[in-house]
């Protein structure tokens, strides 16, 4: 699934080739993605214009002054920028066309993505209740150590819960807490407010880099113009079952929590 790195490097991406752009035309091939895209939507942006694309979590945001047009990439989902002579392929669901021949195509092989329009300044059941954005200043350790006091649930769950803060994805948790020496297995509320103040900051490192370096390289994602990411040759942990741990030398070790993978250190996280 793309994490917020790769939602990221997708929003730096389209950004310059949509924002000022009048729509001109707009088609939907496939509406049934997670959520059924309404029959109203491509009326709804055809003539408007984005001044901006922003992201909320892992969700991006085109905004223009009627409202704001929300994709969520799902598991396999990508927004690519092309010119409309690209005939579409079999998985390439929703094109917009845009003055000048540019056009953003949504392709998702798996179809767990959505689009929404929101007129106005309308708010999405999806965007209510979400956590702090992991970059921002109100995300801390402070903040961390305050939200996990009674909280009987592993620390790597803790900080994958959008709730609690949004973004942090699997791949990135497992590569957070092994920095920041935690094991993921330890409950939130038995972790201190040093250590925490350790994890906030590890964590808004490790989105940094991946974000700098344009997500990372998994099977279904590739940035908007096609190509991968590659942070991936950076990661410490996950993926690396059986192989030396980069600061002792002694073997990964492989769980499942929470039905996810979690790679870790046995010797280094406490």
């Amino acid at each position: 699934m793309p994490e917020l790195p790769e939602v990221e490097t997708t929003r730096r991406g389209i950004e310059p080739h949509v924002v000022g752009r009048v729509i001109k035309w707009a088609v939907i091939r496939e509406p049934r993605l997670r959520w059924l895209v309404a029959d109203s939507l491509a009326q709804s942006i055809i003539g408007q214009t984005f001044d901006a694309v922003k992201r909320r979590a892992k969700y991006l945001l085109l905004c223009s002054e009627q409202g704001r047009l929300m994709f969520h990439l799902g598991m396999s989902g990508s927004l690519r920028v092309l010119t409309d002579q690209v005939a579409p392929e079999k998985h390439d669901h929703i094109d917009i066309g845009f003055e000048g021949g540019t056009m953003l195509r949504y392709r998702d092989p798996r179809r767990f993505g959505s689009i929404f329009w929101l007129p106005g300044d309308e708010s999405h059941f999806l965007l209510d209740h979400l956590g702090p954005e992991p970059l921002s200043e109100e995300f801390s350790g402070e903040y961390l150590y305050v939200v996990s006091r009674r909280r009987r649930v592993a620390i790597k769950t803790f900080i994958m819960n959008s709730r609690v803060v949004v973004g942090v994805g699997n791949i990135y948790a497992n590569e957070a807490l092994f920095r920041a020496r935690i094991r993921p297995e330890r409950l939130a509320m038995r972790v201190s407010k040093a250590r925490y103040d350790r994890l906030a900051q590890v964590i808004k490192a490790v989105l940094a880099e991946a974000i700098e370096a344009g997500g990372t390289t998994l099977k279904d994602f590739v940035q908007q113009n096609g190509s991968p990411g590659y942070f991936r040759s950076r990661l410490d942990v996950y993926g690396r079952k059986d192989l030396p741990c980069v600061n002792c030398g002694r073997p990964l070790r492989e769980i499942r929590q929470d039905g996810r993978t979690t790679v870790l250190c046995s010797n280094c996280q406490r």
